[in-house]
């Protein structure tokens, strides 16, 4: 591993607490814990994240989740171990994670008022930027 860059969670502390907070509450989200991690845990993927990768990794198996469902999360789309809802948020992630790529199409949004509230996709919505912002800072600073 190498040396952490800056020490980023004391050189901007409020800023750094309010992205701790927002994680909290998510963790009490309707949407679950589980289906939490498992966002933070594929978004982490994508995005290399290889401290958030192990931290997510752990609490989904401290959660009870199957070793098998975390290997086939990279290729969910080919795997039959995720649900109709796990699949409408993992599609949704995906999108917002490469938003720059592909936009925010009504496409890939609409599916997820058969699954989730409104509640449930602000949240959703949430957990994706929160977890890119994390993985962000721990790339960057080299966590």
């Amino acid at each position: 591993m190498s040396q952490l860059r800056l020490p980023f969670s004391t050189l901007s502390p409020a800023a750094y607490q309010g992205l701790v907070a927002t994680s909290q509450a998510l963790a009490h989200s309707p949407l679950g814990l589980e289906l939490v991690e498992l966002i933070y845990l594929r978004i982490s993927q994508i995005n290399g994240c290889a401290f958030c990768l192990g931290k997510h990794a752990q609490t989904l198996r401290e959660q009870g989740v199957a070793q098998a469902k975390l290997d086939h999360l990279a290729g969910w789309r080919l795997s039959e171990l995720f649900d109709a809802r796990e699949r409408a948020a993992l599609e949704w992630a995906e999108t917002l994670t490469f938003v720059a790529e592909k936009g925010a199409p009504d496409a890939l949004y609409e599916p997820l008022k058969a699954h989730f509230t409104d509640a449930e996709i602000s949240d959703l919505t949430l957990v994706v930027a929160l977890m890119n912002a994390f993985n962000r800072l721990a790339v960057g600073m080299k966590l």
